[in-house]
Parts: structure tokens; sequence; C-alpha cells
């Protein structure tokens, strides 16, 4: 049985899909990531949210992997990816941008990292009995401002429109260099993100396994 993954972007998506792990996309749409995960939750055996995410937790680096969720498939997980952090997630649907909201939410909720999907993810496992846990790697990290154009062009489905991007460059030039350091900072996460998946990998698959 398959592994339902949701993510938010495409290339999240193409990173992760393999045998044994369907991920979907969400593009920040969460009604219809939702109803994408409801419409295979009976043929799945777990559903885990995957991707890349924001750092709440003030020592996590970019690339640093993070994992969390269900007991039993958090201890399975730790065995083969020892030096990923454990802890909780937070998500509501709502893009977390700002250095001073993350250390708000780490401060008040104790959750490391934030994301848009796996609230969704975490709903639906519930309703369908199925256990839930999140594999994420540090994109942004808590001190880190996230600009307007480094997310205002994403797409629901998880595409990314360049049309949006530039028409807020435009507005307002100054954030090019916050840009550029988002550009560099998702770039080396997406690499982070291929060694998690290759360790995965390594011997037997994981995802194949009965934790």
């Amino acid at each position: 049985m398959t592994i339902l993954v949701a993510t938010g972007l495409k290339r999240e998506a193409r990173i992760i899909a393999r045998d044994g792990l369907a991920p979907i996309p969400g593009g920040g749409d969460a009604a219809a990531l939702e109803a994408a995960l409801e419409a295979h939750a009976r043929s799945a055996r777990a559903i885990w949210s995957m991707g890349i995410a924001g750092g709440l937790a003030p020592d996590l680096a970019v690339g640093d992997w993070t994992i969390g969720g269900d007991p039993a498939t958090v201890e399975a997980l730790a065995r083969r990816l020892p030096e990923a952090r454990i802890g909780e997630v937070h998500a509501n649907g709502t893009l977390v941008a700002e250095a001073a909201v993350k250390r708000a939410l780490h401060a008040g909720t104790g959750a490391i990292i934030v994301d848009m999907e796996s609230h969704v993810a975490a709903r639906v496992a519930a309703r369908h009995g199925l256990p839930f846990a999140f594999l994420r790697v540090i994109s942004d990290t808590a001190d880190h401002d996230l600009p307007h154009a480094a997310w205002v062009g994403m797409q629901p489905g998880g595409g990314m429109a360049i049309g949006p991007v530039t028409a807020s460059l435009a507005r307002n030039p100054g954030q090019l260099p916050a840009l550029i350091r988002t550009a560099r900072d998702v770039g080396a996460a997406f690499r982070s993100l291929e060694r998690l998946m290759a360790r995965m990998n390594e011997g037997e698959r994981f995802w194949e396994q009965r934790q």
C-alpha cells in the first residue's frame, strides 16, 4: 500500500516521488490538498508531510532535517535518520514570513518548524485512523524575514509563476538582497531533501518496511 505525501511545491513532489510514495503538491490551497488526500486515503497505509519548511527553533540551520508525528513512525525514522531533529510542527494554512512571528510561535507553541501542509495531512490521517509523520528540511531560518517576492508566485497545485515575483520586485526593489538569500537557501534545502531521500532509499527502502 502507498504512503500519501502532502507537499507544497511541484519541485518537492518530483524529488520525493518513487514507488511506494505518492506526493500531492498543495501549492497553498488547503481545500484542494485535503480533497486530493481524502480521495486516496482509503488505499493508503500512512499519510506523511514532506518537503521544505521554515525553522522556528533558533538553532536549526538551512538544510537541517526534522521529523515528528506518530511515535512508532518517528522512532523508525530516527533510526534511519539519526541526525534529524525530532519535534512538533506548527501549521494552520497561514504563511509565516516574519522572523518576529517565528520567534513568537516557537515560544508560544514549542514547535520547531512551520509549514502550510502538515495540518491537512494530519487531519486526513486522523479521520482514517492512519499514521501521520512529517519529514521536513529547513529552507529559511528563524531569524530570516521572507520577502514578499519569495512567496507571492506560489500557485494552487504547487507551481510557481514568475509574473507576480517580478511585479513584486518592481514595486519594491529593496527586497532583492533578501530574495537572493532566500533563493540560495531554498536551493540548499532542496539539495538536502535529495540527500534525505537517498538516505531513506539505502538498503531496504524505508517506506516498504512495516513499522
